[in-house]
C-alpha cells in the first residue's frame, strides 16, 4: 500500500519536467514533452487511485481468509496478525483519502462565483 502512495508522488509535474529536460535540449520539445506528461499524469492519477482501492479490497479479503485459516489451525498467529494489520492499514488509508476528497469537494462548493 505504501508503494502505491509513493507512486502518487511520482506523478509530480516537476519530476516529469526534469526528465524531459535531460532527454532533450530544445525548448519546443521540452514544452511538448511536459504537455504530454501532464496528460499522462491525469490518466495515471485515476489509475493509481483505482489500483489503491483494488489493493485495499484485496488486502481485506486476504485478511479474512487468513483469519479463517487461523481459526482452522492451518496458519500461525503471526501470519494472521500481519494480514489483519495490513488490512486495517489499507482501510485507514482509504478512509483518509475519502475524507480528503470530501473535504476538497465541500471547499469547492463553498467558493463564490
Amino acid at each position: 500500500m505504501i508503494d502505491n502512495i509513493q507512486n502518487v508522488s511520482s506523478l509530480s509535474l516537476s519530476r516529469g519536467l526534469g526528465a524531459s529536460a535531460t532527454e532533450s535540449s530544445s525548448s519546443s520539445s521540452l514544452m511538448a514533452g511536459s504537455a504530454a506528461q501532464a496528460e499522462n499524469s491525469a490518466m495515471s492519477f485515476a489509475s493509481v487511485l483505482g489500483n489503491m482501492a483494488t489493493d485495499a479490497a484485496n488486502n481485506i479479503k486476504a485478511a479474512e481468509s487468513m483469519s479463517f485459516e487461523g481459526i482452522k489451525g492451518t496458519a500461525n498467529t503471526r501470519e494472521v496478525v500481519d494480514a489483519v494489520m495490513q488490512a486495517e492499514q489499507s482501510l485507514q488509508t482509504a478512509i483518509a483519502f475519502r475524507d480528503k476528497i470530501v473535504n476538497a469537494y465541500l471547499e469547492i462548493t463553498k467558493m463564490q462565483m
